[in-house]
């Protein structure tokens, strides 16, 4: 794909699924793109970015934050923060400009959500317009093991069109830190986006 052909209007859901620096990682990521990002924290995905990376990744300062930990790069984007119960916001319209949809980590409750098109709240209504728009939506489970309604709510949300690219990093290129396994699916998530990246090694011919 084409550099050309990037969208560069992306939304990013984080919801109550633990990984929460695949979330932030990925936000990052985009921004460094120079990507205008349209975030939607659930109420869960909002009390596991502090959890799990510290009160500093508090919603009201995510910009900040994402500063100070990948660095000033991350400025030369934009993020747009959105509440969950804003069903009127521009994300739940078919007529918006956003291109592209991540939702990273998803929980099962939103892929639930997502598969049988409930649209109860901005991230399921969001998704629900990238389906229904024929435009790129990449769900990210994260849960072991997996039941049988939660396997059959991947096949039916694949179906519909989304990527399901669960958070399982690979350990080819060796990595050292939480923060390596991160840039990885951080990575798997650009390039299905149609993003060039350096955020790890590509798997060499003849290896």
């Amino acid at each position: 794909m084409s550099a050309d052909a990037r969208p560069h209007n992306v939304a990013v859901a984080i919801t109550g699924a633990s990984g929460a620096i695949y979330g932030a990682r990925t936000l990052a990521a985009l921004l460094e793109q120079g990507c205008e990002v349209d975030a939607i924290l659930s109420d869960y995905g909002r009390r596991l970015l502090r959890d799990e990376l510290g009160e500093r990744a508090s919603a009201d300062r995510l910009g900040e934050y994402l500063a100070e930990r990948y660095g000033e790069n991350v400025r030369a984007g934009r993020l747009v923060l959105h509440a969950n119960r804003d069903l009127g916001a521009k994300l739940a319209s078919g007529s918006q400009r956003c291109e592209g949809m991540v939702i990273v980590p998803c929980s099962m409750k939103t892929l639930a959500g997502v598969a049988h098109g409930l649209s109860r709240s901005l991230v399921e209504r969001a998704a629900d317009v990238m389906l229904k728009e024929r435009r790129r939506l990449v769900i990210v489970p994260r849960e072991t093991p997996l039941s049988l309604p939660q396997l059959r709510n991947m096949v039916l949300a694949a179906e519909a069109g989304a990527v399901i690219l669960p958070a399982m990093p690979a350990f080819y290129h060796l990595p050292r830190t939480i923060d390596d396994l991160a840039d990885f699916l951080a990575g798997k998530i650009l390039s299905m986006l149609g993003f060039e990246h350096q955020l790890y090694p590509r798997w060499k011919d003849g290896a």
